[in-house]
């Protein structure tokens, strides 16, 4: 069991024959069941040709239709990006994964105005994230597979190299991870903490979650209050941007503080009151999650 994919996905990839989709479909179908998981990609000018035996269709809809597949992911540059988020969303997948970094704010508005209007069953995880794994079984995004391992901890981060550090640490204390899913750090995004902290919480091969945050934003506390009341697996939390300035923008487009609660150590307060266990040094999560179980 696993959250949001697993062996059986079937996986189309928007922006496939650009270098940034031809290299990381690659990786991804050379990860565990990867060959059977990546059935198409999309590209409108090169329908009919295929990648390296991946058929190419002209739309998502016709990809969905041809091959069964129910989640996307998303290499087009940011000035297309949100149009490509838009067509797995009218194809009605299950899920679209957008990776692309830099979509302009005003697109991803429109993204989510659409969304809601369409009272949309897709699910988005990103823009601007490094994906989601579900170890030995597939991995969709720009991961590196080699640092993960099968094992009972979550991971939901909001920041890509994080993941990693975190999915390492578990790794190497014999831990491993159920699933480790990158929401991204953008201000609008698609799926929040508190979303992938329900289905950790609701699937029974998970056995604790580190949930990696940053400054800016509302997402951590909201998450925290909710985990508060209703999670039944113990967390392990740290925010980045402990020392950031106030004012200023960081390097991720959602990463700046607007004031008061959105701090790093106004978060941590949080939750640390809502019964998370939080570290302020990113090499310890690890150690504090294995020392908490």
């Amino acid at each position: 069991m696993s959250i949001l994919i697993n062996k059986d996905t079937k996986v189309i990839t928007q922006g496939i024959t650009g270098k940034t989709g031809q290299f990381h479909t690659r990786m991804c179908r050379e990860y565990a069941n990867g060959k059977e998981c990546f059935v198409a990609g999309v590209n409108p000018k090169r329908a009919g040709e295929d990648f390296e035996g991946v058929p190419i269709y002209g739309t998502v809809k016709e990809a969905k239709e041809q091959t069964g597949a129910t989640v996307s992911v998303i290499y087009v540059p940011p000035a297309g990006a949100a149009a490509a988020i838009l067509e797995a969303v009218e194809a009605e997948l299950d899920l679209a994964i957008c990776i692309t970094e830099g979509i302009p704010v005003r697109d991803m508005l429109e993204v989510r105005n659409r969304m809601r209007e369409l009272n949309s069953k897709t699910l988005l995880l990103g823009p601007n994230c490094p994906g989601l794994i579900t170890p030995d079984e597939i991995k969709i995004g720009i991961m590196p597979g080699h640092i993960h391992r099968k094992g009972r901890i979550g991971v939901v981060s909001r920041s890509g190299t994080l993941t990693y550090e975190a999915v390492a640490q578990l790794t190497e204390l014999g831990l491993g991870q159920s699933s480790a899913v990158g929401i991204g750090g953008d201000p609008i995004n698609g799926l929040k903490h508190i979303d992938v902290l329900k289905m950790f919480n609701d699937d029974p091969d998970t056995d604790a979650v580190i949930m990696i945050g940053e400054i800016g934003g509302p997402d951590e506390v909201n998450a925290a209050l909710w985990a508060k009341d209703n999670m039944k697996k113990p967390i392990v939390g740290f925010i980045a941007g402990v020392t950031a300035p106030p004012g200023k923008r960081m390097g991720h487009a959602g990463a700046l503080i607007s004031g008061g609660a959105d701090t790093a150590d106004a978060k941590l307060e949080v939750m640390e009151a809502c019964g998370i266990k939080t570290t302020r040094n990113p090499s310890e999560m690890g150690k504090l999650l294995k020392s908490i179980l």
